[in-house]
C-alpha cells in the first residue's frame, strides 16, 4: 500500500529523531544544569527562552528559522561565509528547527533531574577533594539518570511528530525534507486515506508505546 516514497519519509523521520535527539542532549546538558544551580537574575529569562516553543505555534517559529537562515538572516549570511551554503530546504536545516523546538522537552527533565539531586551528594564529593569536572561527571550525571531518560524519549517522540516547523522549514523534498507527518498532509490532500490510515496508524501506535513505556519507567523506582 505505501510506496518507496513513503518508506524514504520513515526513514528520513528516524534519521531526523535520532540526530536531533544526541544533539539536543548535548545542547540541553549544559543548559539544564546552569538553569539547575544558578541563582542569577537572568535564570527567568534564560528559562522564557528555552520554554517558548511549549507556547508559540510551530508556523511562527519555523518562519522566523526560516528568516534566521535564509540569504538575508544572520546565520544564513554565516553559514554562507563558511562555504556551507544555506540551511532551508535541506536536511541540516530541520535538524537545527528540530533541535530548537524540542529543546524545552529536553532541557526541562533535565534541570528536574539535576535540581532533586540536592546540594549534598556535590558537597561530600567536594570534601573528598573532587574537582568541579569530577562531581559533575561522576556525582551528577549518574544521579539525573532517570532524567536523561526521560529526556531522550520525549525529544525522539516529540521530533518524530514535529509538522509545521518541518514544513516552513524543510518543504516537501522526497529524500529530503519530506517526513511522516508531511506525508500524511500529502495523501490527505490527495484523498488517499488508505496510505494516510497506515502512517497515521503507525504515528499513534508509536505515540502510545513511548508514553506507555515513559509512564510505566515512572512508576518503579530506578535501579
Amino acid at each position: 500500500m505505501l510506496e518507496q516514497i513513503d518508506f524514504a519519509a520513515i526513514r528520513l523521520t528516524l534519521e531526523l529523531a535520532t540526530t536531533s535527539t544526541l544533539i539536543l542532549l548535548v545542547v540541553g546538558t549544559p543548559i539544564a544544569w546552569w538553569l539547575a544551580r544558578t541563582r542569577s537574575r537572568w535564570k527567568g529569562v534564560i528559562g522564557a527562552l528555552v520554554a517558548l516553543p511549549l507556547v508559540l505555534p510551530p508556523t511562527v517559529i519555523g518562519f522566523y528559522l526560516l528568516l534566521t537562515l535564509g540569504p538575508q538572516g544572520t546565520i544564513g549570511q554565516f553559514t554562507q561565509w563558511l562555504g556551507i551554503g544555506l540551511l532551508p530546504f535541506t536536511f541540516a536545516g530541520l535538524v537545527v528547527g528540530s533541535v530548537f523546538y524540542s529543546l524545552p522537552f529536553v532541557v526541562q527533565p533535565l534541570q528536574n533531574a539535576f535540581a532533586a539531586c540536592g546540594d549534598r551528594p556535590l558537597e561530600v564529593a567536594a570534601t573528598l577533594r573532587a574537582g568541579p569536572w569530577d562531581r559533575f561527571f561522576t556525582v551528577a550525571l549518574p544521579l539525573a539518570r532517570p532524567g536523561f531518560v526521560t529526556a531522550a524519549i520525549l525529544g525522539f517522540a516529540h521530533t518524530v511528530g514535529e509538522f509545521g516547523v518541518v514544513l516552513m522549514l524543510g518543504g516537501n523534498i522526497p529524500e529530503q525534507t519530506r517526513v511522516v507527518s508531511v506525508a500524511i498532509y500529502d495523501h490527505v490532500e490527495a484523498l488517499e486515506y488508505a496510505e494516510a490510515h497506515v502512517l497515521a496508524g503507525g504515528m499513534l501506535v508509536f505515540s502510545f508505546l513511548v508514553l506507555l513505556a515513559l509512564y510505566s519507567r515512572n512508576s518503579r523506582p530506578w535501579t
